[in-house]
């Protein structure tokens, strides 16, 4: 049975696994919809191939955006929320459609890219469900997911090269959450986050 304290253990904006034949209370339904837990059947959890990736960048990260969206079609399928050239434009905008793919479910994980990744990643963090993170080495990449949970990757094109990318966002991308005492800690995270939402 899926209880309401079951759901309350799980980090907000994440997923529960439950087997099909899993009895799931009222209350429990409801804690997970306020918390946006998503409650998926063992059958219904996504295989790796079938991941979906948001992809956005501004005009500095485009290019950038296009080498790894070719490169990351050949393991996921991918939702390219723009641009889609250089001409100047805003990062907030791309930032904002990434971290709601994200925060809704529609996908897995979400890249932005810009010149920097600082801007993009404030941007993605206003997004209730999104935990996004500034990465520009392998440390950070594996902090961010192993520690943090991140569920968005911020890239900065002028900091970067398109290899160094490959690394971070291979990286980054199969690294997975080590829970334990870093549970509890995004958990604080996601309350903090409850706080100022209500």
């Amino acid at each position: 049975m899926i209880t309401a304290e079951i759901v309350n253990e799980i980090p907000e904006g994440s997923t529960l696994e439950i087997p099909p034949d899993a009895l799931v209370t009222p209350l429990a339904r409801s804690t997970a919809l306020s918390r946006r837990v998503r409650l998926v059947t063992a059958a219904q959890q996504p295989a790796p191939d079938d991941r979906v990736i948001a992809l956005g960048a501004d005009h500095g990260g485009y290019a950038l955006k296009e080498t790894l969206k070719v490169w990351l079609q050949a393991e996921y399928t991918t939702i390219d929320c723009g641009t889609n050239g250089p001409e100047s434009v805003d990062y907030p905008d791309f930032a904002l459609a990434v971290a709601q793919l994200v925060a809704d479910g529609r996908a897995w994980r979400g890249i932005m890219i810009d010149g920097a990744g600082i801007g993009s990643c404030m941007v993605a963090n206003k997004v209730p469900g999104v935990r996004a993170a500034m990465c520009y080495d392998h440390a950070t990449a594996v902090n961010s997911r192993e520690h943090n949970d991140a569920n968005l990757l911020t890239l900065g094109a002028g900091l970067i090269g398109s290899n160094l990318a490959k690394q971070i966002v291979e990286t980054w991308l199969k690294t997975e959450f080590a829970g334990g005492r870093h549970a509890k800690r995004v958990d604080k995270i996601m309350a903090v986050e409850r706080k100022y939402r209500e």
